[in-house]
């Protein structure tokens, strides 16, 4: 943390995070529903919200979770809503490994002008196999080599992001230079995975550089983190894990001589809130009510990357050789059913809730409380907020808990600046050119 207090995202997911909140009679859904999509942005603006975020991935099925079966492409949902909204940031996920540095490093660079400097990319490796087969990639590279890759992809894309300096657009009329000489840059780079040529044909960004985001934990993502990104998402269960991770990437961050202010580790939380705590455990056992076992089996086996369906679900999770798809996310798990002893049926109810992120039920003040207990332990700069359903879930927690912790001063009452790295406390990247 920069200034005391927390930041705040809201990972936008149109028929809500928990795999049965589409289900709730108050839940409107729908990732392709843009009219609801900038209903929540809009809200969340008007709480001053950081940023909102729009995951992505390259597979669908019928059996997919209800928020991801079907949605629009997320930069075309950005630009949509940048129209609607003025200071908040606006931040989608692309994929290093299926996907090309030129074409992520134009479109990040479009949306911050159109944006007005609120672009953020949360870089991936994409963890499904599965994916491989919607391009003419190949085989879908190993852990540690999507990693490999996403190193020299981050760098390419930086690279293309300082073809212009600042300033290079000078349009001088008498002089009859549009771009100032000496002022455009080719990249000329020539890697392992990657041959790009430059210069990219966007100006450079009003950020410099969008925000980037990394959510990757295993040891190869916190190595890429540490040297790379600016935010990282996360999924952590307790205060002492929360704490441990976040400290001990700080220490990477500062190992690689980078300001560990410059890194927000901001953990997923999940948050059912009631006017009463009974009211918010009542909620959370109706959502848990309206879990199909068959689909939330499924999701289980979809982070553990292995499939679980055909054993004893009163049983304890089985020893299974570490999956090769979300490594963290299955240490993760599988920590948490040792540690708590937890049945293959009680791990599933917990991963149809919120897919391995923290859940927190209460009310407005108890909400606050686990936010800021984490906050001052040092186990997060701030959180990326994940309603079970949309809206009135997430209205209760700017109407509920927001003006609560504003009362503890841990959140802002207005926007700092106009861009996402201004309101984040991140300065802004030099170009590479300059002195």
């Amino acid at each position: 943390m920069t200034d005391g207090r927390m930041r705040l995202g809201l990972f936008l997911q149109g028929a809500g995070h928990h795999v049965a909140g589409w289900r709730h009679p108050e839940a409107q859904s729908g990732g392709e529903n843009l009219s609801l999509i900038r209903r929540i942005a809009e809200t969340a603006e008007a709480g001053k919200f950081d940023l909102v975020f729009l995951a992505d991935g390259l597979t669908t099925g019928a059996d997919a979770h209800p928020s991801t079966v079907a949605r629009l492409e997320p930069l075309v949902m950005l630009s949509a809503l940048a129209m609607a909204t003025s200071h908040i940031g606006l931040a989608a996920t692309a994929s290093t490994t299926y996907g090309e540095p030129f074409h992520v490093a134009r479109v990040f660079a479009s949306l911050d002008h159109v944006s007005g400097g609120r672009a953020a990319w949360n870089a991936v490796t994409t963890s499904y196999a599965r994916s491989a087969a919607n391009f003419s990639r190949g085989e879908h590279p190993a852990h540690d080599e999507r990693y490999a890759i996403a190193e020299e992809f981050l760098s390419v894309v930086r690279g293309l992001w300082d073809s212009f300096d600042d300033g290079a657009i000078i349009q001088g009329k008498a002089s009859g230079h549009y771009v100032k000489p000496g002022a455009l840059h080719t990249l000329d780079h020539v890697g392992k995975y990657f041959s790009v040529k430059g210069p990219l044909n966007v100006s450079r960004p009003p950020q410099g550089h969008p925000v980037v985001i990394q959510a990757g934990s295993s040891a190869p993502g916190q190595r890429l983190a540490a040297r790379s990104a600016d935010v990282v998402f996360t999924a952590q269960q307790t205060l002492d894990e929360g704490r441990a991770f976040t400290q001990g990437l700080k220490r990477q961050v500062r190992e690689a001589g980078r300001d560990p202010a410059h890194l927000l580790v901001m953990p997923g939380i999940c948050p059912v809130i009631g006017a009463t705590e009974a009211e918010a455990r009542a909620l959370y056992a109706e959502l848990q009510g309206g879990i199909d076992p068959a689909a939330a089996i499924r999701l289980l086996s979809d982070r553990l990357g292995h499939d679980v369906s055909g054993y004893d679900l009163d049983g304890p999770l089985p020893e299974l050789p570490e999956s090769d798809q979300l490594q963290s996310r299955a240490k993760l798990l599988t920590d948490l059913a040792r540690q708590q002893q937890l049945t293959l049926r009680e791990l599933y109810y917990l991963v149809a809730g919120a897919r391995g992120h923290r859940i927190v039920w209460g009310t407005p003040e108890q909400i606050a409380d686990a936010l800021e207990e984490w906050f001052r332990a040092g186990a997060a700069d701030g959180f990326n907020i994940m309603p079970p359903f949309f809206p009135t879930q997430f209205e209760r927690f700017v109407e509920g808990v927001l003006p609560i912790l504003r009362a503890r001063g841990l959140f802002r009452d207005g926007y700092e600046g106009r861009t996402l790295r201004e309101n984040l406390g991140l300065p802004r990247p030099k170009g590479r050119q300059a002195g």
